[in-house]
C-alpha cells in the first residue's frame, strides 16, 4: 500500500500564496504530489481556503484546475468572517470567477448568492457596497426570486399586465420594481 505524503505548514502555506497570486503549475503540483483533499484542507490562519485566495484575485485558470477537483462543499466554505468564495469574489468586482462558482455544474448554484457572512450580508449586498452594478446586476439577473402571487404557478403572466417585483438584500433593505411590458405612450398623468 503506497503512504500518501502529507504536506508540511511551509508546503500549505506556499499553496495559499500560490493560489493568491495565481501559480497554475505549482498548484497542480501540490495536487499531484498531495491530492486535491489535502489541497482542500488548506486554509490559514483567518480560515480562508484555496477557492478564497484564488477568487479573490481573480485567477480562472486556477479555478478552471480547482473545481472538478474538490468537493462542492468548498464552494460554500465561510472564513471566520463568515464570507464564501462567492463573497471575495464580489467584494473584488470578479465577474468572470464569480459567474464560474455559480454555474460550476457540481456546486450549489445559485443559493451561494444568498449566504450571510458575519456581518450580515450576502456576496449580493457585497457587491452593492462595493459599488460593482455590473454584479449586482448580474446577481439579480440570476437569482431564485420568489414571485409573490396568488394565483396557482403555472399561470401564464400577461404581457399587458405590470409585474411588481421585491428583491431584499442582505441588509434587510427592499428595493421594489415594477416591469411593464407596455409602456404608456403618454407620459402625461393618467386620465
Amino acid at each position: 500500500m503506497t503512504e500518501r505524503l502529507v504536506p508540511t505548514l511551509d508546503e500549505k502555506e506556499d499553496l495559499l500564496l500560490s493560489c493568491r497570486y495565481g501559480d497554475l503549475p505549482d498548484v497542480q503540483d501540490f495536487i499531484t504530489k498531495f491530492g486535491a483533499a489535502a489541497a482542500s484542507d488548506v486554509q490559514d490562519d483567518n480560515g480562508n481556503t484555496i477557492l478564497h485566495m484564488t477568487c479573490a484575485n481573480g485567477h480562472t485558470d486556477v479555478l478552471d484546475c480547482l473545481l472538478p477537483s474538490i468537493p462542492p462543499s468548498l464552494l460554500t466554505k465561510q472564513n471566520n468572517a463568515g464570507s464564501t468564495p462567492l463573497h471575495w469574489a464580489a467584494l473584488n468586482k470578479r465577474l468572470e470567477v464569480a459567474q464560474k462558482l455559480v454555474r460550476y455544474p457540481g456546486g450549489p448554484g445559485v443559493d451561494m448568492i444568498d449566504i450571510k457572512n458575519a456581518a450580515g450580508r450576502s456576496p449580493l449586498a457585497e457587491a452593492e457596497m462595493a459599488e460593482w452594478d455590473d454584479g449586482a446586476r448580474w446577481f439579480v439577473q440570476v437569482m431564485k426570486l420568489v414571485e409573490a402571487r396568488e394565483e396557482e404557478e403555472d399561470t401564464p403572466i400577461d404581457p399587458s399586465q405590470e409585474i411588481e417585483v421585491e428583491i431584499q438584500d442582505a441588509d434587510g433593505q427592499v428595493a421594489k420594481m415594477t416591469i411593464n411590458p407596455k409602456m404608456p405612450e403618454s407620459k402625461g398623468e393618467p386620465s
